[in-house]
C-alpha cells in the first residue's frame, strides 16, 4: 500500500493529503514497515511539513517524529535535511507541531554525533527557539523543550548558549508556578545545567539558591523536586562563590528558619535510601549544611538514631566522597551535645577511629614515596619533559 500512497501525496487534495500522512504514521509505528517508510517517504514527508494546510502540516510533522524511534530512521532522517525543518516547526502556530517536532529532535539530540548538526544554524536558533518554547503556556510543550534542552545540556557549546541567552530566568519563573509538573521539568533542566563547573557561579549569581530554599520549603511531596534541588546544592557548593552563598544566604539560612519537622523527616527518611545512592548522598548533604540553631537541633533530635545508621552505612562505603560526607555531618551534628554524647563508645565512633587509621598509613606510605624523583616514577614522563 505504501507505494500508492506516497503517489497520492502529490495529488493536491490537502484532505487526502492529510489522511496520507496519517496512514504513513500508523505504517511507520511497525519496525518491520519502518525501513520502507524511511527509504520512500522521507522527503514527501519533509515537503508536507512545510505545508500551508495546518493539518497536512500537522500529520505529517507526527509522521516525521514516528521515524525518529530507532536510530537507523534517525540517521537517514538527518542525512535527508529533516533537521532545519524541524528547529523551523518548533516556531508554528499550532501546539500540537510544536509538540511532535521539539519531540523529534529531542530523540535526534539523544544521540551525540548528531548534535554538529543541531547547532549548524547560526544564532543559537535552536537554543532561542527552545527557550522560547520553554515559556509556552501549553504545558506539555513547556516541559518537552527543557526535556530536549537538558539532553543537549551534556554540549559545551549549549552551556554556553543557555548562560548566554539568560536561560536561568525563564526557569526560575517555571519554578514559582503551582504546576508540579513544570516545576519538576524546571528543576531537572537546572540540575543538568549545575552539573558543569563553569556555570556555577552564574546560577549562584542569578540567586538560584534563594528559589532552592523556597522550593524545599513548599515542595514536600516530590521526591523529583527534593532530589534535583539537593543535588544543585551539593554542586554549587563545589565553588568558592556556591560555598559562601550558602553559608550566608538560603537555602542554609531560610532552611534553618521555616524548614518544618515534616520536611527534616522526609529528608532523613531519603538519606536513609542506601539503594539509591544518588538521592542518599544529596539529601544527606543538605542536612551536612544545616545551621545548628536552637530550633534546628529541636527538629533534629528526634532522628539522631536514625541519622547515626546512615552515617554507620556511608563510613562503610568504599566511595571515599560517602566517608568524607559522613565526617562532614558528624562534625556540624556534634555542635549538639545530645549527638556527642550519642556517639560516644558507639560503633560509628569506632569506625571513625578505623578511618583515621587508615588514612594515616595513607600519608605515611606517600611520604615514604614523596622524596622519589620524577624520573623513578615515569621513566617516560622525564624523557618527554627533556
Amino acid at each position: 500500500m505504501l507505494v500508492p500512497i506516497l503517489d497520492m501525496f502529490q495529488s493536491g487534495d490537502a484532505t487526502a493529503q492529510s489522511h496520507l500522512c496519517a496512514c504513513v504514521t500508523m505504517l511507520s509505528s511497525s519496525e518491520s514497515n519502518r525501513e520502507a517508510v524511511t527509504v520512500d517517504g522521507i522527503m514527501p514527508l519533509l515537503a508536507l511539513a512545510k505545508s500551508y494546510d495546518p493539518q497536512v502540516q500537522q500529520n505529517a510533522t507526527w509522521a516525521l517524529l514516528h521515524l525518529t524511534q530507532s536510530d537507523w530512521s534517525t540517521r537517514i532522517l538527518c542525512q535527508a535535511g529533516a533537521i532545519p525543518v524541524l528547529i523551523l516547526l518548533l516556531q508554528s502556530s499550532d501546539s500540537e507541531v510544536q509538540f511532535y517536532s521539539c519531540t523529534a529532535l529531542c530523540n535526534i539530540a539523544a544521540v551525540q554525533k548528531h548534535h554538529p548538526q543541531l547547532l549548524s544554524i547560526g544564532g543559537h536558533f535552536l537554543s532561542k527557539s527552545l527557550l522560547t518554547l520553554m515559556s509556552s503556556s501549553v504545558q506539555k510543550n513547556s516541559t518537552q523543550a527543557c526535556r530536549c534542552l537538558k539532553t543537549l545540556s551534556k554540549n559545551v557549546l549549549i552551556q554556553e548558549q543557555l548562560m548566554e541567552l539568560d536561560c536561568v530566568l525563564p526557569l526560575k519563573a517555571l519554578l514559582k508556578t503551582s504546576s508540579p509538573v513544570w516545576t519538576e521539568s524546571a528543576i531537572t533542566l537546572l540540575s543538568a545545567l549545575s552539573a558543569h563547573p563553569p556555570t556555577n557561579d552564574v546560577l549562584v549569581n542569578e540567586g538560584l539558591l534563594d528559589e532552592i530554599g523556597l522550593l524545599l520549603h513548599h515542595h514536600t511531596s516530590s521526591s523529583v523536586i527534593i532530589t534535583h534541588s539537593c543535588k544543585i546544592i551539593t554542586k554549587l557548593c563545589s565553588s568558592n562563590m556556591g560555598q559562601q552563598a550558602v553559608m550566608e544566604n538560603p537555602p542554609k539560612s531560610n532552611m534553618s528558619l521555616t524548614i518544618t519537622s515534616e520536611q527534616v523527616s522526609r529528608l532523613v527518611k531519603l538519606s536513609g535510601q542506601i539503594q539509591n545512592p544518588r538521592l542518599s548522598y544529596n539529601s544527606a548533604a543538605i542536612i551536612s549544611k544545616l545551621e545548628m540553631t536552637e530550633e534546628m537541633v529541636h527538629l533534629l533530635r528526634p532522628h539522631y538514631t536514625t541519622i547515626v545508621e546512615y552515617l554507620l552505612v556511608f563510613l562503610h562505603d568504599t566511595d571515599v566522597k560517602f566517608q568524607q560526607l559522613g565526617i562532614a555531618t558528624i562534625f556540624n551534628l556534634k555542635k549538639d551535645g545530645d549527638f556527642s554524647s550519642l556517639l560516644a563508645n558507639s560503633e560509628v565512633e569506632a569506625r571513625l577511629w578505623k578511618v583515621h587509621a587508615q588514612t594515616e598509613e595513607t600519608r605515611r606510605l606517600l611520604q615514604m614515596i614523596q622524596p622519589l624523583s620524577l624520573s623513578s616514577v615515569n621513566p617516560r614522563l622525564c624523557q618527554q619533559k627533556y
